[in-house]
């Protein structure tokens, strides 16, 4: 099995990593992938058709979006590629995990993430029955955005009892203080920051509290998205 995509890399590391063929070379990156030192041992192709090809894959694996010309050329040399939707809850984690699980040939281990998930998520709920039991949140990213509703942070909020404050547009320092939120929510600092990461760490917001959550955990789907869902209830 061949991978074109980054969180494709994460579900089949964690299903079959014996069927791999190759990863994308992002599955290495730990800022962004969970399975980074699995990947590390694990053979990487670029996006490129003939690179594909030369492999002999019986079944590539590619995200909705990216890579739109190598997925056209591989359909044309009759190469089976699947592309996959990028789940948004733990819903569609839960799909898209069977989903992957039947392609590899592994239906049980599909079960079995999920099962764990489901658990840990299940020991996450608000024991007094209330929605949203510790109180309003924002998740602040790069450049003043905010995770909305339907976003997978927006999912981990929830799971964890909070409320999502955020709107999935900029929010300013100033109307991020206005708001007045309970907890503040950003990504782990990158090892190589930029001014967009940055002013999520401005001196104004110090005085709120605060929880960052590794990028990797949100970037793609998976199973182990539920682990920012477990940071945010503590």
């Amino acid at each position: 099995m061949v991978s074109l995509n980054l969180c494709s890399d994460q579900l089949l590391v964690l299903l079959a990593p014996e069927q791999v063929r190759a990863l994308d070379f992002l599955a290495r990156d730990p800022e962004l992938s969970f399975v980074a030192a699995q990947a590390a041992h694990l053979p990487v192709v670029r996006a490129d058709a003939e690179a594909v090809l030369n492999l002999h894959p019986d079944l590539v694996i590619a995200g909705r979006y990216g890579a739109q010309t190598t997925v056209s050329l591989l359909r044309a040399r009759g190469l089976h590629v699947v592309q996959l939707d990028e789940p948004q809850d733990f819903d569609g984690i839960e799909k898209l995990v069977a989903q992957v699980a039947d392609l590899l040939g592994v239906p049980q281990r599909g079960s079995a993430l999920v099962a764990k998930m489901q658990a840990r998520l299940a020991a996450l709920s608000p024991s007094n029955g209330a929605p949203h039991p510790r109180g309003r949140a924002v998740f602040y990213e790069a450049g003043g955005w905010t995770a909305g509703p339907g976003s997978l942070a927006d999912a981990a909020l929830h799971a964890a009892g909070w409320q999502n404050a955020g709107t999935g547009g900029r929010m300013g320092l100033e109307k991020l203080l206005a708001e007045k939120p309970d907890l503040l929510v950003s990504d782990t600092a990158p090892s190589k920051p930029s001014m967009a990461q940055n002013l999520a760490w401005h001196p104004a917001l110090h005085g709120l509290a605060r929880k960052t959550v590794p990028p990797a955990l949100l970037i793609c789907g998976g199973p182990f998205s539920v682990a920012a869902a477990e940071i945010l209830s503590h």
